[in-house]
C-alpha cells in the first residue's frame, strides 16, 4: 500500500527527483533533502499529494499494460537498465525488476517510471520464483562468481545430486537458472564479462552452458562482441542467448557492423570550454600516474594511464573510474588531462544517444561505478532487433498453444454436458 511507504520510497514511486518534487509542491530542495534524511517530517498533506501522483503514475503504466500487444520481460541484476532499453525498444514491456544496489535503484527509477517496484536481492525470488510475474523473455547481467565443479561420476558414486542444483549452488547464476527452470520463458539474454569463457580454465563457462542446454533444454548461442562498432570504446562482453524452441536465430554467424568504422571519441565529448575544471587531474595525481607508468614501462609492462584524443577509441570504462580515471584520460590543450564527465560516460556507454536523455540523480562517484558496470546500450539494441522476429514467433506460438488448450478444454466440457 502507498500509505505504508516512507517519504523516500513514495517519492521514488512517483518517478520524480528531489528537485522535481520541490518544484511541484512549492518547497525548497534543501527541505526535501531533510525529509529524505529523516531530519524533519513533512505534513500529512505532502504525503497525500505524493500518493495522488504515484497512483496516477501507476494507473498510466497499468493502462499501457492492458494495451500491450508485444511481449513481457523481466530485468534481473538490472544495474541502471541497459538491457531493458534494448528490449523495450522492440515492443517489450518490463514486468519485474531486481537490482540490489540502492544507488543503481535510484538511477533506474529516475529513468524508468513504472507501475512495479525495483526489488532488491534476487535470491529472495529465486527461492520462490512464483513471486515473479509470468514473462516471455528473461534478461540478466548476472555477476560471475567462481564455483567448483566436481565430476558427475564421483557425485554419483557418493550418492549426491548433480546438475545446477549442486554444481552452481550458492552462485547468482544458480538463482537465474532456477527462475528460468520455473517460468520457462520463450527466450533469454544473459550478459557477462569476456573472461567468463576462460574463467577456471573454461570450466565455469562449460558448466553454465551445460545447465542451459542440457539441463534446462534451451537452444543456446554465445558470442563475445566488442562495442567499438557502436561507441568509441573497446569494450568486449559475452552475450548468451537462448530460445526454448528451435529457431533460425544464429548468434555466431550474425553479421556485426565493422569495428573499424565505428565512431571516434569526439562524437561524445563536451566542448572544452563547457567542462567543469573539477574534472581536470590535480598536479599530485597527474605526477603519480606519470611516475607509475614510467616505472612499469621500465620493467617492460604495459600498465599505466590511457591518454586519449578526439580521434581515438578508448579502453574499457571500469567501475573503478572514480578513483583516478587512469584508463580514459582526455587530452586538454596546454593543461593536465581530465576525466570524462558522468554525462560523457552516459554517451560513451550509449545511454544518452540519438536525442535520448539520461538522468543522473547520483553523485559522480556512484555514476562512474554505474556506467563502469553497465552494458553498452546500442550493442543490446542491435541484438534485440536481431532476436525480435524470433521472439515474436515464439510468443505467438506459445499463446496459440494456450488458446488451443483452452478451446479443447471448453469442447470437452460441452461434450460432457
Amino acid at each position: 500500500m502507498l500509505n505504508d511507504l516512507s517519504f523516500t520510497d513514495l517519492r521514488q514511486r512517483t518517478g520524480m527527483s528531489v528537485e522535481e518534487v520541490a518544484e511541484d509542491l512549492g518547497y525548497s530542495a534543501s527541505t526535501i533533502y531533510r525529509w529524505e534524511r529523516g531530519e524533519t517530517a513533512p505534513k500529512a498533506a505532502v504525503y497525500r499529494a505524493l500518493e495522488v501522483i504515484a497512483r496516477f503514475a501507476d494507473s498510466t503504466a497499468a493502462s499501457k499494460d492492458d494495451n500491450q500487444t508485444g511481449f513481457r520481460f523481466i530485468d534481473l541484476f538490472a544495474g541502471i537498465g541497459g538491457l531493458r532499453i534494448g528490449f523495450q525498444g522492440i515492443g517489450g514491456h518490463c514486468v519485474f525488476t531486481s537490482e540490489w544496489d540502492k544507488h543503481s535503484q535510484e538511477t533506474y527509477r529516475r529513468n524508468f517510471r513504472d507501475n512495479h517496484p525495483v526489488h532488491g536481492d534476487v535470491r529472495e525470488f529465486s527461492d520462490n520464483p512464483s513471486l515473479i510475474p509470468e514473462h516471455d523473455v528473461l534478461l540478466a547481467g548476472f555477476p560471475c562468481q567462481p564455483f567448483s565443479i566436481a565430476g558427475v561420476s564421483k557425485k554419483n558414486s557418493l550418492g549426491r545430486p548433480h546438475g545446477f542444483l549442486c554444481d552452481t549452488q550458492g552462485t547468482l547464476f544458480f538463482d537465474t537458472a532456477r527462475i528460468i527452470a520455473h517460468h520457462r520463458p520463450a527466450a533469454f539474454l544473459l550478459e557477462n564479462v569476456k573472461n567468463l569463457e576462460t574463467h577456471d580454465k573454461g570450466k565455469t563457462f562449460a558448466t553454465i552452458m551445460n545447465v542451459l542446454q542440457h539441463e534446462l533444454g534451451y537452444h543456446v548461442h554465445a558470442r563475445v562482441i566488442s562495442s567499438a562498432a557502436w561507441v568509441p570504446q573497446k569494450r568486449q562482453r559475452i552475450f548468451i542467448i537462448g530460445f526454448k524452441e528451435p529457431t533460425a536465430f544464429d548468434l555466431v554467424s550474425l553479421k556485426l557492423p565493422d569495428v573499424n568504422e565505428g565512431p571516434k571519441l569526439k562524437s561524445i565529448l563536451h566542448r572544452h570550454e563547457d567542462v567543469d575544471p573539477k574534472y581536470t587531474l590535480t598536479p599530485k595525481l597527474w605526477a603519480y600516474l606519470q611516475g607509475y607508468k614510467e616505472k612499469h614501462n621500465a620493467a617492460g609492462n604495459g600498465f599505466g594511464f590511457g591518454l586519449c584524443g578526439p580521434d581515438d577509441v578508448t579502453r574499457t570504462l571500469s567501475a573503478r573510474y572514480h578513483k583516478d580515471g587512469s584508463e580514459i584520460l582526455i587530452e586538454q590543450p596546454n593543461q593536465r588531462p581530465r576525466r570524462l564527465t558522468p554525462q560523457e560516460c552516459a554517451r560513451l556507454m550509449g545511454f544518452e544517444r540519438n536525442g535520448r536523455p539520461w538522468h543522473i540523480p547520483v553523485s559522480d562517484t556512484q555514476a562512474y561505478r554505474q556506467f563502469g558496470n553497465a552494458v553498452v546500450v546500442p550493442v543490446v539494441e542491435f541484438l534485440a532487433q536481431a532476436m525480435k522476429p524470433h521472439i515474436q514467433s515464439a510468443v505467438a506460438n506459445s499463446r496459440n498453444r494456450v488458446d488451443s488448450a483452452i478451446v479443447d478444454h471448453q469442447q470437452r466440457e460441452l461434450e460432457t454436458c
